[in-house]
C-alpha cells in the first residue's frame, strides 16, 4: 500500500538559482528528515543505512516500486508536481527506464531527478560501477540515477536433476529447444523455463537480438519485430509451450510453486532468480548443492548475447532540501558492504561490491557450480535493447500474455506487438522508425 510521504522541504519549490550540481536547488534544511521510497524487498537497505548513520533521520515509505510497469513512481511525482510539494528525497524503482522521463521537464515543471555527476556524487564513486551499468541512468551524457544491481540473464539449472536424467547443459538456443522436446517426452511434467511473466521478452527476445526497443536518441526509437531474430525466438517459445517444457505461467504464482516445485530442470533468467526463486524458502527452495549456472545460450554459431531484467535504480529528488544526506544514502545503498554484500539479493552494480558478493555466495557452498557465468554475463548484455520511457513489460503483459493464454501463438502476434509498442512510444513523445 502506498503511503504518501512528504519531502523534507516545505513546499518543495526550487529557489530558481542555478546550483553547482546542475539544477535549481531548493533551500537546504540542516538535519531535516530524509524521506525514502522503496519496495518491500529494499526495506533492509533503509534499515542498514539507519544503523550505519544513526544521526540522519529517515522516514521510510513502501510502495510497489513501479513493478511490472505500473508507473506508480511517475504518476505520483506528477501529482506532486501539480501540488507543488510532497516529493520524497530518494526513490527506488524496479524499472531501468525511469531516468528517461525523470530527467526531463514535464509541462515546464522542474525535472524530478537530480543530476548526480556534477558533484553531488563523487566521480570516483561513479567510476566504480561496472562497465555500462549506468547506461540506463545516463541521458544526454548526464547521470541521473545509480544502479542498484545488475540483472543479467544466465541459464540456471538443477545439476542434480540434469545428471540424473543424463542431459548436458545446452550452449545454443537450438540445443535448448531440442532438450525441451526431449524432456517433454522422457520426463513429462518437468520444465526448462517459463514464459508467463511480463519480462519474458527481456529474457528470450532480447537474447535473440530482436529489435523491439532500440532507443537511438532522447526521443527516437526503432521498432522492428518482424525480423528473423524475433521470429526464431517467438517460434521457439510457441513450440516449447505446446510441448509443456516452457509453460505460460508466472514464477510468482501459487500455481507455479504447486505444480513445478522440484521439477524445474533449468530456467533462463536474471541473476536475482538465484535468491528470489531458487534459494528462497517462500519459492522453489532448491536444496544446497543442486543449483548450477551456465553462460547464456547463443543462437547457432553466433556470439552469445543476453538480456537484462530490471536491476533497479536509485534517484535523488531535485526538490530535496537535504541533498547532502540524500547523496550519503545513495552512496551507501549502492556501494557499501553493509548492504550490497551483506544483505542485497542481487548481483551489485558496483564492481568492488560485486566481487565480494560473488565470493560470499560461493563461500556459502550453496551452489553446485562456480558463479563465474554470472560475472561474465554482465559484459554480454546486448546494447540494441535500450531504456525508453515506456515499459516493454507492461506492453507485453497487456498485448501478448492474454492472447497466448487464449491459445494464440507469439509468432502470429508479432505484428500486434509491434503496433502496440509503436502506439505507446508515440504516446510518450517518441518518433518511431
Amino acid at each position: 500500500m502506498l503511503v504518501a510521504g512528504l519531502a523534507a522541504c516545505s513546499g518543495g519549490s526550487a529557489s530558481g538559482s542555478d546550483s553547482t550540481y546542475g539544477f535549481p536547488e531548493a533551500k537546504q534544511v540542516k538535519n531535516s528528515t530524509l524521506t525514502v521510497w522503496v519496495d518491500a524487498t529494499r526495506a533492509p537497505a533503509v534499515t542498514a543505512f539507519k544503523k550505519a548513520y544513526p544521526k540522519i533521520k529517515v522516514k521510510m515509505v513502501t510502495y510497489d516500486g513501479s513493478a511490472n510497469g505500473s508507473n506508480t513512481f511517475k504518476t505520483k511525482m506528477q501529482l506532486f508536481d501539480r501540488a507543488g510539494s510532497g516529493w520524497p528525497d530518494v526513490v527506488w524503482t524496479t524499472q531501468d527506464y525511469d531516468s528517461a522521463w525523470a530527467s526531463q521537464k514535464d509541462n515546464g515543471k522542474q525535472a524530478f531527478a537530480a543530476q548526480l555527476d556534477s558533484g553531488l556524487i563523487p566521480s570516483s564513486t561513479l567510476k566504480g560501477f561496472a562497465t555500462g551499468a549506468l547506461g540506463p541512468c545516463t541521458v544526454d551524457g548526464k547521470v541521473y540515477c545509480l544502479r542498484n544491481d545488475l540483472a543479467q540473464n544466465v541459464l540456471w539449472y538443477n545439476k542434480t536433476l540434469l545428471d540424473q536424467f543424463g542431459y548436458s547443459v545446452p550452449t545454443t538456443w537450438q540445443q535448448y529447444e531440442a532438450l525441451g522436446a526431449k524432456v517433454a517426452k522422457e520426463h513429462p511434467g518437468y520444465i526448462i523455463g517459463t514464459q508467463g511473466d511480463p519480462w519474458t521478452p527481456e529474457i528470450y527476445m532480447w537474447a535473440s537480438k530482436c529489435q523491439a526497443n532500440d532507443v537511438t536518441g532522447a526521443t527516437t526509437v526503432t521498432v522492428n519485430v518482424t525480423t528473423n531474430e524475433c521470429k526464431r525466438a517467438a517460434t521457439m517459445l510457441d513450440t516449447l509451450r505446446k510441448d509443456g517444457a516452457v509453460p505460460n505461467v508466472s514464477v510468482f504464482t501459487p500455481g507455479f510453486l504447486k505444480q513445478y516445485t522440484g521439477k524445474v530442470l533449468m530456467m533462463p533468467g536474471p541473476a536475482w532468480y538465484a535468491g528470489s526463486i531458487f534459494q528462497s524458502s517462500s519459492s522453489l527452495n532448491v536444496p544446497t548443492g543442486q543449483l548450477g549456472v551456465a553462460a547464456p545460450p547463443a543462437w547457432g554459431s553466433g556470439k552469445a548475447v543476453t538480456g537484462d531484467v530490471g536491476g533497479g535504480t536509485w534517484f535523488i529528488s531535485s526538490h530535496s532540501a537535504n541533498l547532502s544526506a540524500a547523496a550519503t544514502f545513495l552512496k551507501f545503498v549502492t556501494t557499501a558492504d553493509g548492504y550490497q554484500v551483506d544483505l542485497a539479493p542481487g548481483y551489485p552494480a558496483y564492481s568492488a561490491a560485486a566481487k565480494k558478493w560473488i565470493a560470499k555466495q560461493e563461500g556459502s557452498k550453496y551452489y553446485a557450480t562456480s558463479l563465474q557465468p554470472v560475472v561474465d554475463a554482465a559484459d554480454q548484455i546486448w546494447s540494441g535493447w535500450g531504456s525508453a520511457q515506456f515499459s516493454q513489460e507492461a506492453i507485453w503483459a497487456k498485448t501478448i500474455t492474454p492472447a497466448v493464454t487464449a491459445g494464440k501463438n507469439i509468432a502470429d502476434l508479432l505484428p500486434t506487438w509491434q503496433t502496440a509498442i509503436k502506439n505507446q512510444a508515440q504516446v510518450d513523445g517518441y518518433t518511431v522508425k
